[in-house]
């Protein structure tokens, strides 16, 4: 019996999200549960044969859904952040990436027998890390900040640029086979680039102009990227890729156009349409691979984990300040990513159908590679890094989500004890004043996925909700539970006791401890400091303890925090009562002067 389509598009819409989320509790990349998914419901059991039940819409709708995945990945891709990425980064997205291309090549061409075309367009796909698979291993990683940092850089930057570099490759193989010259090869690059730039300032003039309102500028976005990759296919063949890859990079770039909505919008679509397609790609593997192919997977998976890799981590960071050690674990950890499986499967298509042989083997060959890489690097990287000792110890900085006085406060005085602080909120006008104080920050929700992606957490260790927005303190405590833990999320109260009766008050799964003390709350809080109360930090001793401070501050005085001689932070909250000792250093919020406390009180 024939099942309906939109029983089916539902079921895998239903498989994909419980991949995802299975993926978020187990602390590991989604494209790993995704194809595994795809490679039970396809080749294992047969149940799900996406030829035969998409039929005609099989190419369509992979292509159209590549090109919106790559249009999202583009807009990441900042300029201006290469020049502070270091040298070793830069290394490793240039020559670096050049060097494991053509190693990659030459291991798919002498071990799985490719020919050298399409060799060459395996190692261009299969050079790339993304930030997606990046993140996720990072956090269960947890080394130094240095390696940290080079990993995030190269899986942002290498992300967009690897994928122009192997539609590049793709339009060069497309254009030889069909006895094209180098001209029309030319020409091809030159019409999508065109498109695509063409498209992108159009795009950012109507932006700019307000000439869509801002609940369409979404949809208008969407209509804008497939109308350039449609248009330029239609134009020139297969240069579709080439027009939305530079029309999400120059948009990208522009400082005078707002995407950080249209971004939000295009991370959702992303996250469905990498869901469906990678269900799908997977389940298309034909099982048994042809002869041979499964062992060549596997001795190209071998030799790229433990040669290619490390020979180009060790050119690409030839004269950086990187000990031996982090880029030996550098070297060690590439896991492949969403470039890699979906613009493969795309290419794999076209080129089967334009008669190109070996077309049927780039599929099998990276799609081994991806989970190779992510199986064993996530199994077996953090004990490495301990090993080297190149694993940062238990994280003790602090992450607040807010960016007003009262936060700015409570980090200003955090950062001064040598602790790591990051604020990161959505107000702009709160993050530039943290800025010109010195302080870390994220512009955006720390809860989103663009967050999920860019936000840096190396060193992070506990949440401080500190916003004076009670829904989404509340959002953000349950957030980043899974992240750090139960016992190292806080928040500030943004009601008042007498006011957080039954009808206010969150379920129990919804609450995090409160900070400070029962009567603190976050207007409280700012009411203070805006009357003069200061935070301010001492050094607590026999002669002088905590009674001392006290009273010197007319009894008034606040407890916020206190470190300890081992330079652990304990941070005060409703649920445990700390009395700080001799050898502490307390952090307190106190009046300006004794009269002005006793006058408060």
């Amino acid at each position: 019996m024939a099942i309906d389509l939109g029983v089916i598009l539902t079921v895998l819409l239903v498989v994909g999200f419980l991949a995802q989320w299975l993926a978020w509790r187990m602390r590991l990349p989604a494209i790993l549960f995704l194809l595994l998914t795809g490679l039970v419901l396809g080749p294992a059991t047969h149940l799900f044969e996406p030829d035969k039940v998409l039929g005609n819409f099989l190419f369509p709708t992979v292509s159209l859904a590549v090109a919106l995945i790559l249009f999202e990945g583009s807009l990441t891709l900042r300029f201006s952040e290469l020049r502070g990425i270091g040298r070793a980064v830069h290394g490793m997205v240039t020559y670096g990436a050049i060097v494991a291309l053509v190693l990659l090549a030459a291991a798919a061409h002498w071990i799985a027998g490719l020919r050298w075309e399409v060799a060459l367009l395996f190692g261009a796909l299969a050079c790339v890390t993304g930030p997606t698979v990046i993140t996720p291993m990072l956090r269960t990683l947890r080394p130094n900040a240095r390696i940290a940092s080079a990993l995030r850089w190269e899986g942002i930057v290498l992300d967009p640029l690897g994928a122009l570099f192997a539609v590049l490759v793709f339009e060069a193989i497309v254009s030889h086979q069909q006895g094209h010259s180098l001209a029309v090869f030319g020409a091809t690059v030159g019409i999508g680039a065109g498109i695509g730039l063409g498209m992108a300032a159009a795009l950012a003039f109507l932006l700019y102009r307000q000439m869509i309102p801002e609940y369409l500028q979404s949809f208008g976005t969407l209509v804008a990227v497939l109308g350039a990759f449609t248009l330029s296919n239609q134009l020139t063949h297969e240069s579709g890729l080439i027009a939305v890859t530079l029309m999400g990079i120059t948009l990208g770039n522009l400082k005078h156009v707002h995407m950080g909505d249209i971004m939000d919008f295009k991370e959702h679509l992303s996250l469905l349409l990498v869901s469906l397609l990678f269900v799908i790609l997977a389940a298309r593997l034909q099982w048994p691979l042809p002869p041979g192919m499964l062992l060549a997977g596997i001795l190209v998976f071998v030799a790229a984990q433990l040669a290619i890799r490390p020979v180009s981590v060790w050119v690409a960071t030839l004269g950086s300040n990187l000990t031996w050690r982090e880029r030996a674990l550098i070297g060690f950890v590439s896991p492949r990513g969403i470039v890699a499986a979906s613009v493969s499967s795309l290419f794999a298509l076209q080129l089967g159908a334009l008669g190109i042989a070996d077309a049927d083997a780039l599929v099998p060959l990276v799609f081994t590679l991806i989970i190779g890489t992510v199986v064993l690097q996530s199994a077996t990287a953090r004990p490495l890094a301990r090993w080297l000792q190149v694993a940062d110890p238990d994280p003790d900085g602090v992450l607040i989500f807010g960016s007003d006085a009262v936060a700015r406060a409570v980090g200003a005085a955090l950062a001064e004890q040598r602790f790591q602080v990051l604020l990161a909120d959505d107000d702009w006008d709160g993050i530039s004043a943290a800025r010109m104080a010195g302080l870390t920050t994220f512009f955006g929700n720390p809860t989103s996925q663009h967050a999920a992606l860019h936000l840096d957490l190396t060193g992070i260790g506990r949440l401080l909700a500190l916003s004076g927005r009670r829904e989404l303190n509340s959002l953000a405590c349950l957030h980043y539970r899974q992240e750090f833990g139960r016992e190292r999320v806080y928040r500030l109260r943004v009601l008042a006791p007498e006011d957080a009766g039954d009808r206010a008050a969150f379920v129990g799964s919804l609450r995090a401890k409160g900070l400070f003390d029962k009567n603190t709350t976050h207007a409280r809080f700012g009411e203070l400091l805006e009357a003069g109360w200061q935070i301010k930090s001492s050094a607590l001793a026999e002669a002088f303890g905590w009674a001392d401070f006290q009273a010197r501050h007319g009894g008034a005085a606040v407890l916020l925090f206190a470190v300890e001689p081992n330079g652990r932070l304990r941070i005060v909250n409703t649920q445990r009562k700390t009395e700080p000792r001799s050898g502490w250093t307390v952090i307190a919020l106190v009046p300006p002067v004794p009269e002005a406390a006793a006058a408060a009180a």
